[in-house]
């Protein structure tokens, strides 16, 4: 497993590194800790699941955690996301006000590759530049504009002076940033989306910043592109929230 997310998913899962890479599954009472992951945070986590290498790991607030505890101690994380389970899951949360918000798969990048340019002009976003893209749907994946992950760099295609594509990175945690990417429906399916995810990839990792991206289950063809510029599946990840924050 990659250090950095090891470490990551130490802080995010209030365990220890070791905990992360053996092979059992874990729970434990959350807590904030400093160098978290804080993209789309909740001051008050009932639950969150990771499925890693084989095995789960719990954090949240009792009684949903106990009862996650005795329910699944030995459950096998290959299948551990079917709706079968998750209705069963979900069962147990809305008891206590809860539902599952969502189940992402996330991807991780290690390494740099080539960026396959075409007749597109790139330019680079950065701090301040990025806040001229508040509130344009355009690029609501690429500039989430939340407060706890602030968005930190951005990669554009340009053609004829109009945007083309976005991806934007947020800076989840110190040590891990999230890409999300946004092209114009008209130009979808020509390469845009890797290009562009490939170049914002390649730069972080310069940084020395670990890169990672995460889509939904069933979006296919954002899956492509994370694989297209060089992100392999890393872990699935399982969030809830209260229902009246729904």
């Amino acid at each position: 497993m990659n250090k950095l997310l090891c470490r990551q998913l130490s802080l995010d899962y209030v365990c220890s590194e070791a905990e992360v890479t053996d092979g059992k599954n874990h729970f434990t009472h959350h807590r904030i800790l400093e160098g978290r992951r804080r993209f789309q945070e909740q001051g008050n986590c009932i639950l969150k699941i990771a499925a890693i290498d084989g095995k789960l790991l719990f954090t949240g607030a009792d009684p949903v955690l106990s009862w996650c505890e005795e329910q699944y101690q030995d459950a096998d994380a290959a299948w551990f996301f079917e709706a079968k389970n998750l209705h069963r899951l979900n069962e147990r949360l809305l008891e206590e006000g809860c539902r599952i918000e969502m189940v992402h798969p996330f991807f991780l990048a290690e390494e740099q590759t080539f960026a396959k340019q075409t007749q597109f002009e790139t330019r680079w976003f950065e701090g301040d530049e990025i806040e001229a893209f508040r509130g344009d749907k355009r690029f609501d994946e690429a500039f989430a504009f939340d407060r706890n992950a602030p968005d930190i760099l951005g990669v554009a295609a340009i053609r004829d002076g109009s945007i083309l594509g976005m991806a934007g990175a947020s800076c989840d945690s110190p040590i891990m940033w999230q890409i999300g990417i946004n092209v114009a429906p008209e130009e979808r399916g020509r390469g845009i989306g890797t290009m562009l995810v490939t170049l914002l990839k390649n730069e972080i990792l310069s940084r020395g910043i670990l890169p990672f991206y995460g889509t939904s289950m069933s979006h296919l063809a954002s899956q492509r592109v994370a694989l297209g510029a060089g992100f392999v599946p890393a872990w699935v990840e399982l969030i809830t929230s209260g229902i009246d924050n729904t």
